[in-house]
């Protein structure tokens, strides 16, 4: 497919214009054009880059390549919520599945009309609204143009993964080249240099996460992004994942009575980071410590993990580390958890509660449990790091200049070192960087 741009505008030839045409030795500038060769039918694709510096004819191309039509500008309404705004004829289950799927996760944005988003929450809306509607060609003009870099490179990349879900074909038009390694074209277009190139050699980049054990004095930043205000739970492990020194995650692991099993809770994922894969590899890592007996109690446990987020509950169904267990439309009855409570209060000599707790919400809780990486081949299991190995060994958090010596510097019989409220042998101190 050949395309030719060609555009013009009036010659001036006012004083201050023709001064800068003898001084730069230019005739005009009121002519443009640009001619590409975009070999498209050779092979079947799904997503495309034309990129290169403003001004370089990226929306002509653009509109002559399926017509002005194709690209993509939705109009938001500025009265309805997100919820509401994507697909309102579609499935509930499809608007949460794209939200989630681009990163936009946090639960509380949903309800917030597109008006009032930033900059980054308004990129990851249109993204999201996109892949609902799921049309068979699009054209995304300044794609990524108006937020940080991190959040284009993270969110550029959850939407090739989700996009490639679809049906359809879409053109991503951008002066960003640093989006391309997370995006991993089927093909890319360059008006700088005018050059075609099919497929993508480069892997998208690594991510390395570094695990923390520590206590609850991270929580605070990590909170408002929670979807549920919950008191914190007793006698919890948390644990914190960083990137390159920022806390990017947060879980909580406790025990059920009788240290029966254990149980993961209040994850959270920075919403710059939402979309990138680290929530779920993170879980993962830690719940395994916990298989293999990497805990303060020094036993293996599994762990179970309940959650009402349709994303997250998704991604845990399609992994092989996990098994569902149950699935409850609604809370228990909530005239015995009131009964419960006010009994509870009665045995402590306090007064009574007129609260019903969290019995009789309607919220979809779904229950899964960590089988472990023995279960989803060795080839996905991480990697643990030793006694004997150059990890460090992260006690209070991530902090600058607060990491100990390496692990190796400590003999395997040392005694106990206090991390947080738990005791843990240094033996179990040593984590692993996970890429995700």
């Amino acid at each position: 497919m050949k395309l030719t741009i060609q555009h013009s505008c009036a010659d001036f030839n006012s004083y201050r214009a023709a001064r800068v045409k003898s001084l730069f030795n230019v005739e005009s500038g009121a002519n443009f054009s640009l001619d590409a060769e975009l070999d498209l039918d050779s092979a079947p694709w799904s997503l495309g880059v034309i990129v290169g510096p403003s001004g370089s004819g990226k929306t002509s191309l653009g509109r002559a390549l399926w017509g002005a039509g194709a690209v993509y500008a939705p109009s938001w309404p500025a009265d309805k919520p997100l919820i509401d705004a994507i697909t309102p004829e579609g499935s509930f289950d499809d608007v949460t599945t794209a939200l989630a799927s681009v990163g936009l996760g946090s639960v509380p944005t949903w309800l917030r009309p597109y008006p009032v988003l930033s900059n980054g929450e308004q990129f990851r809306a249109n993204l999201a609204r996109l892949i609902a509607e799921a049309p068979a060609r699009a054209v995304l003009d300044e794609f990524s143009s108006v937020v940080d870099r991190q959040i284009a490179q993270i969110g550029a990349g959850a939407f090739a993964k989700a996009w490639r879900r679809t049906q359809g074909r879409a053109v991503l038009l951008s002066c960003h080249y640093d989006i391309l390694d997370w995006v991993q074209p089927d093909w890319v277009f360059d008006t700088a240099t005018g050059q075609f190139s099919r497929g993508w050699l480069r892997r998208r980049p690594r991510i390395d996460v570094e695990l923390w054990q520590t206590g609850w004095e991270h929580w605070p930043a990590f909170e408002p992004h929670h979807y549920l205000k919950l008191p914190r739970m007793i006698a919890a492990t948390n644990y914190v994942a960083s990137v390159a020194g920022a806390p990017v995650a947060h879980v909580a692991v406790s025990t059920r009575p009788g240290l029966a099993e254990a149980r993961a809770c209040r994850l959270v994922v920075m919403p710059e980071w939402q979309g990138a894969g680290v929530g779920l590899r993170f879980l993962d890592a830690v719940c395994e410590r916990w298989r293999q007996g990497e805990n303060r109690y020094s036993k293996p446990m599994k762990t179970l993990f309940h959650t009402s987020h349709p994303g997250l509950a998704a991604a845990l169904r399609r992994s092989a580390k996990w098994t569902q267990v149950s699935a409850n439309l609604v809370g228990d009855d909530r005239a015995r958890s009131m009964q419960t409570l006010q009994a509870s209060a009665a045995r402590k000599g306090k007064p009574g509660v007129h609260g019903a707790g969290h019995g009789g919400h309607f919220r979809a809780v779904q229950g899964f449990r960590y089988l472990g990486s023995r279960y989803a081949g060795d080839a996905d299991r991480p990697e643990v790091a030793g006694p004997g190995s150059a990890a460090h060994v992260h006690r209070r958090g991530p902090r600058r200049g607060r990491r100990e010596r390496p692990a190796q510097r400590r003999p395997p019989g040392s005694t106990c070192q206090r991390a947080g409220r738990a005791r843990v042998p240094s033996a179990h101190r040593a984590w692993p960087r996970v890429g995700a």
